[in-house]
């Protein structure tokens, strides 16, 4: 009777955790899903010729244009409050997009990024103009992408390649919000806002990784 009380707990708690945080708004565990079925990672190679995929990774996508050295403060924004606290997750990545052509601007900055230490998780990718426009579509986000195929904005993809960000009702302030990018030049509102969403996604894996495992270990038990 006890082992069956014990695994009758085991199945439904965490269930009922799951279904519990699955339909929590913002500032719970669920980070709301804003474009589903974003493209895959635009064509191209990185500095050491490998290609960038987005599937299975929590994925922070940038796109930096023609002139690298007009972002270089953006890029340090990012590194210092985005990359140096999840750069130890094996899924996080850092990915930005640039125009081809750009590779020596692009080592001079990954030059100075690794003075400031682990970069593991950034990725530069060289693509096309016209394959970096059709990714950047495939967002489906308010603001368009300049005309140097740049933007300050930088945006949260999921492991199945979906939007992430804010809608709904806040229920810290009450008030309606949306929110489906985050402004790289704004050192406070990635420290106060992306760094937090960014956390909520996690901890959403997490969960459902907890959920998985115990479904698993109950199936053995029985």
């Amino acid at each position: 009777m006890k082992r069956k009380i014990v695994l009758i707990v085991l199945l439904v708690l965490p269930l009922t955790m799951y279904v519990y945080f699955s339909m929590a708004k913002h500032n719970s565990l669920f980070l709301p899903v804003i474009t589903k079925n974003v493209a895959e990672a635009p064509a191209g190679k990185t500095l050491d010729e490998k290609s960038v995929h987005l599937k299975g990774k929590i994925t922070i996508v940038g796109f930096l244009g023609k002139d690298i050295r007009k972002k270089k403060e953006t890029i340090f924004n990012i590194n210092q409050k985005i990359n140096n606290k999840y750069k130890d997750f094996t899924d996080f990545q850092l990915l930005m997009v640039v125009p081809d052509g750009a590779q020596e601007e692009v080592k001079e900055i990954t030059s100075e990024l690794k003075l400031m230490g682990d970069i593991s998780s950034w990725k530069f990718i060289f693509a096309q103009p016209q394959d970096i426009t059709t990714f950047y579509n495939s967002l489906k986000v308010r603001e368009p992408l300049g005309p140097d195929l740049s933007t300050y904005n930088i945006f949260i993809l999921d492991k199945d390649r979906s939007l992430r960000g804010r809608k709904g009702k806040n229920k810290k302030s009450g008030e309606n919000e949306f929110k489906d990018s985050y402004n790289s030049f704004s050192a406070a509102e990635l420290h106060n806002e992306m760094t937090d969403d960014v956390k909520i996604l996690l901890r959403e894996y997490r969960l459902a990784l907890r959920k998985n495992d115990t479904l698993k270990g109950v199936k053995r038990e029985i």
